[in-house]
């Protein structure tokens, strides 16, 4: 008898890759086997994301997309979870204008996935169930894991910070620990199995980590402490960080140990004070700059990347200067840079001093004009450089890594292993890559 297909489409951050992980698990449990191919699936789940109005249109389109196959085979399961249904009346959007999904969930009860297909199965009746609170977690064992040599591994869930243009609080709950013990066991099968070399610890704000225990011992530090005692050849890295919580503690830690990464993802949205007091950030441009300084300082070979948001409500010329200028302090390696969108459901979204969208296309450009040229200088200054590199994969003669930082790198060799970690020396840079050779202590 052939097995059932399942196909996961995902939206949105690393959080919602990992929750796919989760749902393959969970489908695998039922029988269910993967296919890229849409007409080939038995169920097909949107794991929805609603960080940004666009994301969520894009999402509207793909599920209007599968009416007609919907039409064509009438037991075609399908499934809405996610970051977008759990928004206030969107379950009822949903069902009115896509009569045909079967299953609607939201964040809070996405462990519950199994259970309800099990339920639709035996009744064949559709069904929404959206919890308005989060529970206590519930640890979840079946993950089917898709991202090569790295594992995804939560460590938290939420959000207490509540930034002005964010919907993450309001659809991912407050914030909530995973017990130390859980985690370690967690990553020490991950790393015993010898398949992932990078864990990746993942929550709305890592440096929050264990300040619900209210046990004065427990925070993001311990938890590091704890998992860099394991023994393997891996490294640790997180996101994403709030710099407000990001303390000097941290930093400390990272430099002197080997088996954490010394590549730091640090969003400051907005180099302007101004700014960051409209977007409730809660931390100023001159503690930033400080956490920066001591970051270079303990860690002379750390890379920086950040998230900015250009023309917040509110953001004069002076404002966008401050931010260009903090680009040209850092040096960052990478910036994700995003044009200011209304969000429905944030207080930006009622600010009243919206700014044009030519003038927010205007200052993208400039920011990443100006970030180009850093990270041509940046490159160019590892030519005779020796870095740590991941291979992950090899086309033809080619194998193709990664640095820390999370660069691409081409080596020419026979020798080497999948999966294993190598000194390579950098001996040229290419427009989105680099060119190196292995060194054989």
């Amino acid at each position: 008898m052939e097995s059932k297909k399942y196909l996961i489409e995902t939206f949105g951050c690393q959080m919602n890759i990992h929750d796919s992980e989760k749902i393959a698990g969970m489908l695998r449990n039922l029988g269910y086997n993967e296919t890229q191919e849409k007409s080939c699936a038995d169920i097909i789940i949107f794991n929805t994301c609603c960080i940004r109005e666009s994301a969520e249109l894009k999402i509207m389109a793909k599920i209007g997309d599968i009416k007609a196959l919907k039409k064509a085979n009438k037991n075609l399961l399908v499934v809405v979870c996610g970051c977008m249904t759990q928004q206030k009346g969107m379950p009822e959007t949903l069902k009115t204008k896509f009569p045909f999904i079967n299953i609607i969930i939201g964040t809070h009860n996405l462990e519950e996935l199994e259970e309800y297909i099990k339920k639709y199965e035996q009744t064949h009746k559709s069904f929404s169930d959206v919890w308005e609170k989060e529970k206590e977690i519930k640890e979840h064992t079946s993950v089917y894991r898709t991202s090569k040599f790295n594992a995804w591994v939560n460590i938290m869930y939420g959000c207490n910070n509540f930034c002005t243009y964010c919907i993450v609080p309001y659809v991912r709950g407050r914030e909530r620990s995973r017990k130390l013990e859980d985690i370690k066991a967690e990553v020490q099968d991950l790393v015993s199995s010898n398949k992932y070399k990078t864990i990746t610890l993942l929550g709305q704000n890592v440096n929050s980590y264990g300040l619900d225990f209210k046990d004065g011992k427990t925070n993001f530090v311990t938890l590091l402490k704890e998992l860099s005692k394991i023994e393997g050849d891996f490294k640790i890295k997180f996101m994403t960080s709030h710099p407000k919580d990001f303390s000097f503690e941290l930093v400390d830690f990272i430099a002197s140990c080997d088996k954490m990464s010394k590549s730091i993802h640090l969003p400051v949205q907005s180099g302007s004070n101004n700014i960051l007091k409209i977007m409730n950030r809660h931390y100023t441009i001159e503690h930033y700059k400080e956490l920066v300084d001591r970051i270079y300082d303990k860690i002379p070979d750390a890379t920086i990347t950040t998230d900015i948001i250009v023309g917040f409500p509110g953001e004069t010329d002076e404002d966008f200067i401050e931010t260009c200028k903090l680009l040209e302090y850092v040096k960052y390696s990478g910036v994700f840079g995003f044009v200011y969108s209304k969000r429905r459901g944030t207080p930006a979204e009622k600010f009243d001093n919206q700014i044009p969208i030519n003038i927010k296309r205007e200052r993208i450009t400039k920011l990443f004009e100006i970030q180009h040229a850093i990270v041509k200088t940046n490159s160019e200054q590892l030519i005779g450089k020796t870095l740590e590199v991941l291979i992950e994969d090899k086309i033809k003669n080619v194998f193709i890594g990664k640095t820390d930082a999370g660069k691409t790198i081409k080596i020419k060799n026979e020798n080497l292993e999948l999966g294993n970690f190598y000194k390579v020396k950098i001996s040229k840079v290419l427009t989105n890559e680099l060119v190196g050779e292995v060194i054989i202590d």
